[in-house]
């Protein structure tokens, strides 16, 4: 049998520029189709993933003759997938009511159609928040009924080779395993200054570098961050203190008026190239790089997310930034590939009646678990 055949073949529902498919595929995976409503998304989806199909549209538009025409009616042996998650986002307003939630259904209706051995569902940590607990306990509920194991763990991206601080909830599911194989944490960690010691592709050049969009364009600003040293930033009034000692400088804020008395995110956040860099967002404006007086480019952003410096992003320089901030980090979902193969090497068993019980019993713990907030604290593992 050929190296093809014998690799795992994927698709990736709300997918955006592909990173969990870009893992995923450094794994040995391989990617059939990608699919995202985010023209530009998809552009960059297509120049990166030369082997996948694209679908450009609603998932709701997906058949399952549309499906087997877009992959050619080969077997699927994982769906994966982030569906959009601003209604359990913590970062966010968070409304379990936001209509965005639903599509965990269309999520949960291809599984049906394509049925995979496994699954995976990458999803913000506010996913396992207690107002989304009736959530949770659902999506476990209906896919013991379809016949998987489940299993869910928080992840911690600089835990994996990812030279960023970025936390995600991973449920993986198989048919054909009695214990779900989350990945090993790795035991070195990676920094910025890993990540951007060289930014250059294979070829010698330099995609979405762009120098001169990353200037600052406010001469205040300029001179706030000029005061900044590396790894530090503004969060509390003893930051401003400290490093903004010209009146002119002061951010005019009424500490005592703000909640809990600091910035919700740090404000001119100069990057430290000896530690992990924070959660990349998806604009610009929160980071500024190490050394230099200005904001991080979209390469320098990407190389922290660690996706490959090959990787290419198409759009305008906002479109590219959503992308960067709302991927799931390459290394990370290499990793996770990793896990699938080796489940796929080991597979023991069909889901039995026994094994139903015992999901039934996972979701339980997970609400209690939810309820301690332990997710919050460490990776959160359930078993």
């Amino acid at each position: 049998m050929s190296k093809i055949q014998n690799k795992l073949n994927f698709i990736d529902l709300f997918s955006g520029a592909g990173g969990l498919s870009c893992g995923l595929e450094l794994a040995g995976l391989r990617c059939l189709l990608g699919v995202d409503m985010d023209k530009h998304a998809i552009e960059t989806f297509a120049q990166n993933h030369h082997s996948a199909k694209t679908f450009c549209g609603s998932v709701t538009e997906l058949t399952k003759s549309k499906i087997k025409e877009l992959t050619g009616n080969q077997v699927i042996h994982a769906v994966v997938g982030g569906p959009p998650c601003q209604g359990f986002s913590t970062v966010g307003l968070g409304d379990p009511k936001d209509k965005r939630n639903f599509l965990f259904k269309e999520f949960i209706r291809i599984v049906k159609l394509t049925g995979p051995n496994f699954i995976v569902i990458e999803n913000v940590t506010g996913l396992l928040a207690k107002k989304n607990e009736k959530a949770i306990t659902a999506i476990f509920k209906v896919f013991t009924e379809m016949g998987y194991n489940l299993d869910v763990k928080v992840l911690s991206s600089e835990n994996y080779g990812v030279p960023e601080r970025r936390r995600r909830t991973i449920i993986l599911g198989s048919k054909t395993n009695r214990e779900i194989i989350f990945p090993k944490m790795t035991t070195k960690i990676s920094t910025v200054g890993d990540a951007l010691k060289t930014l250059k592709g294979s070829d010698g050049k330099l995609y979405n570098h762009d120098i001169d969009s990353a200037q600052i364009k406010s001469a205040l600003d300029l001179s706030r961050i000029a005061c900044i040293p590396e790894g530090k930033g503004i969060r509390y009034e003893i930051d401003e203190k400290t490093y903004f000692k010209s009146k002119k400088l002061k951010l005019g804020v009424n500490w005592p008026l703000l909640r809990e008395k600091r910035f919700r995110q740090t404000k001119f956040q100069r990057l430290d190239r000896k530690k992990p860099g924070p959660t990349i967002m998806t604009h610009r404006h929160n980071y500024f790089h190490p050394t230099e007086n200005r904001y991080l480019t979209q390469r320098e952003a990407a190389a922290i997310q660690s996706f490959p410096n090959d990787f290419r992003f198409s759009g305008t320089l906002s479109a590219q930034w959503r992308q960067i901030g709302n991927a799931v980090p390459p290394l990370l979902g290499k990793a996770i590939g990793e896990s699938l193969i080796k489940m796929n090497e080991v597979k023991d068993s069909k889901i039995n009646k026994q094994t139903k019980v015992k999901q039934s019993k996972i979701a339980e713990e997970l609400v209690i678990n939810v309820r301690r907030k332990a997710f919050v604290y460490k990776e959160l593992t359930i078993s």
